[in-house]
């Protein structure tokens, strides 16, 4: 476990907390959306137990931050202990400085696709940490690591079951919309976090690869290997350079390839993840 965190992962976490915050806040509990998430369950619970929905939000996320820390590991719990801090400190600063709100738009579809994009950010910003705003986001990552489910798929099995529970408090409109929206949500978050994870494999054919090769190791930081070619028409023998870089070390490389070898040829395809040793190249 990491003694400390860095201040990037303090900023991104909470920025992180504060969206999830504000769309249960702002646009979930006015238009009592029973969703996919430990708020849903909140929303229900409330209505049998006399406590704050901030109150009770601590109390739920502390329980199964427990069993976080114990089958994840300690790192993701580290950070969990913060995000789980913040939820129910955000809620409680809304309901002080705008208690009773009303739905911003009036119409619970649009508070449904409102919530679920600002909601998605949220999450996607802290999975992307190796951390979660604790509740329900603790099961999803069990299922993750122990079953293979993607996290959206573990969130809507998870979130189902919330959302069913709404039949005991509101009509069945609202349970409809509630596992309709929950369904959609797993779909927002996994397309969330992909593009976290997309990168980009270029495959450069050029005279002049050693000076290429040097750019990406210098100064992208990056990797390359390099294969024999021949091209099939002449049958001319050619380095072929291969990388794999983040969206904005593509750019820097267009820029420079362009710039030293004109008639390069580049070809580029998308890589939806990366596991390994890549992950730690941009520390040499």
């Amino acid at each position: 476990m990491k003694a400390k965190m860095n201040l990037k992962e303090l900023l991104t976490m909470s920025a992180g907390m504060f969206l999830i915050s504000a769309a249960v806040y702002y646009m979930m509990m006015p238009a009592n959306l029973v969703l996919g998430s430990l708020s849903g369950l909140v929303l229900v619970l409330v209505n049998f137990i006399p406590l704050k929905v901030s109150t009770l939000t601590f109390i739920l996320n502390v329980i199964l931050l427990v069993c976080g820390y114990v089958f994840i590991g300690k790192e993701f719990g580290a950070k969990t202990i913060l995000t789980s801090l913040l939820l129910p400190l955000y809620l409680r600063i809304f309901e002080i400085v705008t208690p009773n709100m009303e739905s911003l738009s009036g119409n619970v579809v649009i508070d449904l696709a409102c919530f679920m994009v600002v909601i998605s950010m949220g999450q996607a910003l802290l999975f992307n940490m190796n951390a979660s705003s604790g509740g329900l986001d603790i099961v999803a990552k069990l299922l993750n690591k122990y079953l293979g489910f993607k996290i959206g798929e573990s969130l809507t099995i998870a979130g189902f079951v919330i959302a069913g529970t709404s039949i005991f408090v509101y009509d069945r409109e609202t349970m409809v919309i509630s596992m309709i929206g929950t369904y959609i949500y797993g779909l927002v978050l996994d397309r969330y976090c992909d593009g976290f994870r997309i990168r980009k494999k270029v495959c450069i054919l050029s005279g002049k690869y050693q000076e290429i090769q040097e750019y990406i190791v210098k100064d992208l930081h990056r990797g390359a290997t390099l294969y024999q070619a021949y091209g099939g028409m002449g049958l001319t023998e050619r380095m072929e350079i291969a990388t794999i870089l983040e969206k904005s070390e593509y750019g820097k490389l267009l820029a420079y390839i362009h710039q030293t070898d004109p008639s390069a040829f580049v070809t580029v395809s998308t890589v939806n993840e990366v596991i390994g040793q890549w992950n730690q190249n941009r520390k040499w």
